[in-house]
């Protein structure tokens, strides 16, 4: 089982391809040094990330379309 659930996250953007570029993103600045905005065991960014998208702790924005 997947933590957080898959339809807990799809409720929080509107697309899993959203999903996918705002946890990529997200881990990568948690490896180049930002902080954790969630408590969890987890070391892994992208796990991290995703708890933190899940908490509604992280916003991203979708660039209007031209």
């Amino acid at each position: 089982m997947m933590t957080p659930p898959l339809e807990g996250l799809l409720k929080k953007v509107d697309s899993k391809y959203s999903l996918v570029v705002a946890a990529a993103k997200r881990g990568r600045q948690l490896m180049e040094g930002h902080p954790k905005l969630v408590d969890t065991r987890s070391h892994k960014p992208v796990t991290i990330a995703l708890q933190e998208i899940y908490e509604g702790r992280v916003r991203f924005e979708q660039p209007k379309a031209r």
